[in-house]
């Protein structure tokens, strides 16, 4: 039998419309693989939805909602039951992760520069706050980039170490989780350069590799990492950029992904409205550029392959629409396959496998 999946899409919903629809801010889609497209699926109530993340067992979904955080148990079809919220005791977060063990949901605060930690019950419910960080600093002091903007948390693979993009001060600050308390504690800064804005982090499957992608200079970092003498250790071995020689101007780099296999990173830059896909070495870490092409939208805030790798999908901000292509990664190529959805201010999409 088939492997069956579903997709949930995270959409804004303050002014998107003035009827009843704009207060639904989490799609969700049956995934048809063979031919790259959504069928509309269910939906569910919930204020400005602007990232969702699933836990590692696949039992739970969590969002950031205007309120804080809110939960869902994920059921065998792939619809979600609403577990409780959470305050995160600041201004609405704009990125959500979990540790590895699924025992804390971390929370990246863009508009108050603030990290938040919180306890996850064994039901998937969001438990107390075991910690919280407001990102001190002052930055270039031009437009926005003159005080801390925290725009991503991720674990660590080996679940050590909580990296934190702050976009504003131009580097990740890595912090050690006590997996008793949930308290964080500051041990190293990974500087990037200035006004390049670090946004998203993610890792290779081995989690000896870090990619770490910049808005405003449009580029992908690549880490190595590994601990030595019980210090974490970050070597840069690689710089690359998200865009083409020819471009629009005022780019800014966006999603972040690898795909299921981990064999390729999609990235996407708003204002020259494309897509880049990456093939990753598995050995090195290192990236070859395979394709940066038009994804038909504007701002395509996300943009992630399917879990076979044919076919994509990019998430169009401005444009208000999801589109489709086909793709042909050896020959570097991605051909529009199926008609756009339309979607209300779409933000953050994950795929979904579904239990037999």
């Amino acid at each position: 039998m088939a492997d069956k999946y579903v997709a949930y899409v995270s959409t804004y919903t303050t002014g998107t419309l003035t009827n009843d629809k704009k207060s639904y801010g989490i799609k969700i889609y049956d995934v048809d693989l063979e031919n790259g497209c959504f069928t509309p699926k269910d939906q569910v109530e919930i204020t400005n939805s602007s990232y969702v993340t699933i836990t590692h067992n696949k039992k739970y979904l969590y969002s950031i909602t205007d309120m804080g955080v809110e939960a869902y148990r994920i059921e065998k079809d792939g619809t979600l039951s609403n577990l409780g919220q959470a305050s995160i005791n600041g201004m609405r977060g704009c990125y959500l992760s979990t540790d590895y063990e699924d025992r804390f949901l971390f929370t990246a605060g863009y508009h108050d520069g603030k990290i938040t930690a919180l306890r996850l019950n064994e039901d998937g419910s969001i438990g107390e706050i075991t910690d919280e960080i407001f990102c001190k600093g002052l930055g270039s002091v031009a437009e926005r980039n003159f005080r801390p903007h925290v725009s991503c948390v991720k674990m660590t693979r080996d679940n050590r170490y909580l990296l934190a993009a702050d976009l504003g001060m131009d580097h990740v600050n890595v912090y050690e989780l006590d997996h008793v308390s949930g308290r964080l504690k500051l041990v190293d800064i990974v500087r990037s350069d200035l006004e390049s804005a670090p946004r998203h982090i993610k890792f290779s499957q081995d989690g000896r590799f870090v990619y770490v992608v910049h808005e405003l200079k449009n580029y992908i970092d690549v880490y190595s990492y590994g601990v030595e003498k019980d210090m974490p250790e970050f070597e840069k071995i690689q710089t690359i950029s998200t865009l083409n020689d020819y471009h629009a101007s005022n780019s800014a780099a966006s999603a972040l992904n690898i795909s299921e296999d981990f064999r390729y990173v999609v990235t996407s830059n708003a204002g020259d409205n494309t897509v880049t896909v990456y093939s990753a070495d598995q050995e090195t870490g290192l990236l070859q550029k395979l394709l940066c092409l038009p994804v038909s939208g504007d701002y395509p805030k996300d943009a992630v392959l399917f879990p076979d790798n044919r076919h994509l999908v990019s998430l169009n901000h401005e444009s208000d629409t999801m589109t489709f292509f086909e793709t042909d990664l050896e020959k570097g190529l991605i051909m529009m396959n199926t008609k756009e959805i339309k979607v209300d201010a779409p933000n953050c999409i994950i795929f979904h496998k579904l239990k037999s």
